[in-house]
């Protein structure tokens, strides 16, 4: 499971954040309360908030960082069952963890449906009309088109509820960088079987880490990188983190840039 927390090293704020999250920082967006932005209500009278919100958190303009490489890491190895996550930058898919592997609860920029005739389009089709500041509008019938991002009072996507078979078939549960308190993938964190060992690399013990801890839990308190570091250093796997981010280096020729903050 994993939150905002792991995709801040790579410069993209949180939400929540005092002074420096997303909801603290909305004013240049001209919304009457932040939580606006990812209402339907106000985005069916007013998209172009969003849109200027997409626009900077549109993939392409972050790279992952090493707790992302990590868990592609534990993917490589054939470790990773599934990653939850509850991030919108699209990261995980960019680090090279392939879709099958991965639930994004609270939706994602991969895809994208009009508002009008229900079409489905790659997220990818309208990052030019994004990025120019316009609001995509669908080629059949014209309407708005929304990126399939979870807005307040929607559905969850119905890959989410795969946890009903794969929380129960895990052997060990990470929990990296979230402060568990949007349900309900909060709750996830208590869907493993109580013999199953739970481990927490974040800045606080959240959730069920700080009110109803198990004998098996493992809290991991800081800076969400240095904290995953340790874990590879106790499993001994610096040299193929090294050897994974010095190859995803290679393909990408922004690699100096977005790297700093993994190597």
């Amino acid at each position: 499971m994993a939150g905002a927390g792991i995709s801040t090293p790579s410069g993209i704020p949180d939400f929540r954040t005092p002074g420096s999250g997303l909801y603290s920082n909305l004013e240049q967006y001209n919304i009457p309360y932040p939580e606006a932005i990812f209402e339907l209500a106000y985005f069916f009278v007013n998209p172009k908030p969003f849109f200027t919100l997409a626009k900077e958190l549109y993939p392409g303009n972050y790279r992952p960082n090493y707790a992302h490489y990590f868990l592609r890491l534990l993917h490589d190895k054939g470790l990773l069952l599934r990653l939850y996550t509850q991030n919108i930058d699209g990261l995980e898919r960019v680090a090279g963890i392939p879709p099958d592997k991965l639930v994004e609860a609270h939706g994602t920029f991969a895809t994208a449906t009009c508002t009008v005739c229900r079409r489905k389009f790659p997220g990818e089709d309208f990052r030019e009309d994004v990025m120019a500041d316009k609001v995509p509008q669908c080629r059949v019938c014209t309407g708005v088109v929304k990126p399939d991002i979870v807005f307040f009072g929607e559905e969850l996507p119905q890959r989410f509820f795969l946890h009903v078979t794969d929380f129960p078939t895990a052997d060990l549960l990470l929990v990296i960088g979230t402060s568990l308190e949007v349900e309900p993938f909060a709750s996830l964190a208590g869907a493993v079987r109580s013999s199953v060992p739970r481990v927490l690399i974040n800045r606080d013990l959240v959730g069920p880490f700080a009110w109803q801890q198990r004998y098996n839990d493992v809290a991991q308190l800081g800076d969400v990188v240095a904290g995953v570091r340790k874990v590879v250093e106790l499993l001994d796997w610096n040299e193929e983190m090294q050897t994974l981010i010095q190859n995803e280096k290679e393909k990408h020729p922004l690699g100096d840039a977005f790297l700093f903050v993994a190597v």
